[in-house]
């Protein structure tokens, strides 16, 4: 090889690196069970972890092409996220990516996902029993605060398109719980905004997004403020139903997430 070579096969090694270390072994594989029945989640703790320290805990609700019980899908979007080490280095936070059952469902919605009209592929219902899932997950939530040292106060949720749905839901069935929520392509019945008090929320969609209209995130938002709850929301004119990718890399979420 010549040295000219050498330096071109160089430069191109450097170019095929990765920005930032994004290791998703950082995520613990656990399983927790509760009257017989069983959740996959992945949990990740803070860099230079100390028990003896009160932490911000993250939730994160995964789509439907993640469910499943292999205890991977779920970190598909967002895992390289909250692994990135930029974000380790300047939040310190426990993160969780519980995955939903394969043919489960996080919100207690009625599905007609062949509907040629947008509005009608989801009839959301306010209130009713929850799913098995929405079970579980409400059980797991109420276990990782009771048994790491969570910051009772810093207690955050997010979730993309079912994920999204779940995150309206879940603020809902578990008052109080919540600091801020920033559901992505999501949707709920309007009526539920009534239990979503005492939450502050930052709503994403995309505005070309042929799955999950934005028409639902933009009545969810619409019923918030006529309830004076605290809601941002970010529209992106160009996006479809990955909303989740810009909404991921939006510069405002984080410090808003972790901002007073």
């Amino acid at each position: 090889m010549t040295f000219s070579s050498f330096i071109a096969f160089f430069i191109l090694l450097i170019a095929c690196q990765p920005a930032e270390a994004q290791d998703l072994s950082i995520y613990q594989k656990k399983w927790f069970t509760q009257s017989g029945d069983s959740m996959p989640y992945r949990l990740a703790l803070p860099e230079n972890y100390d028990p003896a320290k009160k932490y911000p805990l993250i939730l994160f609700l995964h789509g439907s092409g993640e469910r499943g019980n292999d205890n991977e899908a779920q970190l598909a979007h967002a895992g390289k996220i909250f692994a990135a080490s930029s974000f380790r280095h300047q939040y310190q936070a426990i993160v969780l990516f519980p995955q939903c059952s394969e043919n489960g469902y996080w919100s207690n919605v009625e599905r007609h996902e062949d509907a040629k009209a947008l509005l009608e592929r989801y009839i959301f219902k306010n209130g009713g029993d929850p799913t098995r899932d929405m079970f579980l997950l409400m059980a797991l939530v109420k276990h990782i605060r009771q048994y790491l040292p969570v910051d009772p106060k810093r207690t955050y949720v997010g979730g993309l398109s079912m994920g999204g749905m779940g995150t309206f839901e879940l603020v809902s069935r578990m008052p109080g719980v919540f600091a801020k929520a920033f559901p992505i392509c999501g949707g709920a019945e309007p009526g539920l905004a009534n239990r979503l008090g005492g939450t502050s929320w930052f709503v994403y969609h995309g505005l070309k997004d042929d799955v999950v209209s934005h028409t639902f995130s933009k009545n969810m938002v619409k019923a918030m403020r006529k309830k004076n709850i605290k809601v941002k929301l970010t529209l992106f004119p160009d996006a479809n139903h990955n909303a989740w990718d810009p909404a991921l890399a939006d510069s405002l979420l984080m410090p808003w997430l972790f901002g007073k």
